[in-house]
């Protein structure tokens, strides 16, 4: 049997960080919004007759990302077979189109859909809670990921709270051709009394009323006080991104996707198209906010 799973990107639509804590993460405030942007993965299933633990292999349409215990998706996958003892061979795709190591959650969200599907392949019975109870031993964003939609973020990024989603507004989304480490961007954070923090609250609140210009006045990431020095190319997209019509532009989460909000369709293509004209081998896409 096979059986098709959709992984939607996430971008953030304010980011702040309050503190270092003293197991090392950091206690965050943001505001996360998925996209119109998925992955997808197909998985199939060859039940077993033995006790004996079953088989997970995979392949991707990347090449360059692993298919073993260091891929979140297989290790979801063996998560769940261990803790109700599932005895089943498992070979899962995954077509990749949210962008690698971008700052959008795309294997956070591939091993949220993992999740999900052996949950209802298998009829586990569990709840979004308990999923997300699981998603968060294996990573942080993951609990947001199984929740989806337009969400506070709070903690280390497994407080959540839903919020009233943006419309009519279109999103460009811009990925240089960079690779920004998380490890690297957090750990050269300083959080000091000079950081500028995000008005997360007043976001909220525009949100509320959607009030899009409003939300993207105040949109604002504090990891860009990290990132945009070392990749200047990020500002150099923020500002095509302005310069062409966008609300506002800022940084997804670590970096380096930037991304602007647009109340007109075409706008939006023509700013993708600048950036794509401006820094080479730049992944853009225009797209809208997913609330399922």
């Amino acid at each position: 049997m096979e059986y098709t799973y959709n992984a939607p990107a996430k971008i953030n639509i304010g980011l702040d960080v309050i503190r270092k804590r003293e197991d090392g993460y950091h206690d965050l405030k943001m505001i996360m919004q998925t996209l119109n942007l998925f992955d997808t993965l197909t998985f199939t299933v060859e039940q077993c007759d033995t006790k004996a633990a079953g088989t997970v292999t995979m392949t991707c349409s990347n090449d360059t990302l692993p298919l073993d215990d260091n891929n979140l998706v297989v290790a979801a996958i063996r998560l769940l077979m261990k803790e109700y003892d599932i005895s089943a061979n498992i070979s899962v795709h995954l077509e990749k189109r949210i962008p690698v190591a971008a700052g959008m959650a795309g294997g956070s969200s591939d091993a949220a859909a993992s999740l999900i599907a052996m949950n209802d392949i298998f009829s586990l019975g569990l709840s979004k809670d308990e999923l997300m109870k699981y998603g968060v031993r294996l990573g942080a964003d993951i609990p947001y990921c199984i929740m989806q939609g337009t969400a506070l973020s709070e903690g280390i990024g497994d407080i959540l709270t839903p919020l009233t989603p943006l419309r009519d507004v279109y999103i460009l989304i811009a990925k240089p051709p960079v690779n920004v480490s998380t490890g690297f961007v957090y750990g050269n954070l300083k959080i000091t009394e000079e950081t500028v923090h995000p008005d997360i609250d007043g976001i909220i609140d525009a949100m509320k009323a959607n009030d899009a210009a409003k939300v993207s006045t105040l949109m604002s990431n504090v990891l860009e006080t990290v990132t945009a020095p070392a990749y200047p190319v990020i500002r150099d997209l923020e500002n095509i991104m302005m310069n062409n019509g966008a609300l506002g532009s800022i940084m997804s989460g670590s970096g380096p996707t930037v991304f602007g909000i647009f109340e007109n369709e075409a706008c939006a293509k023509k700013a993708g198209e600048q950036c794509e004209n401006a820094v080479k081998e730049v992944f853009c896409s225009v797209t809208t906010c997913y609330n399922p």
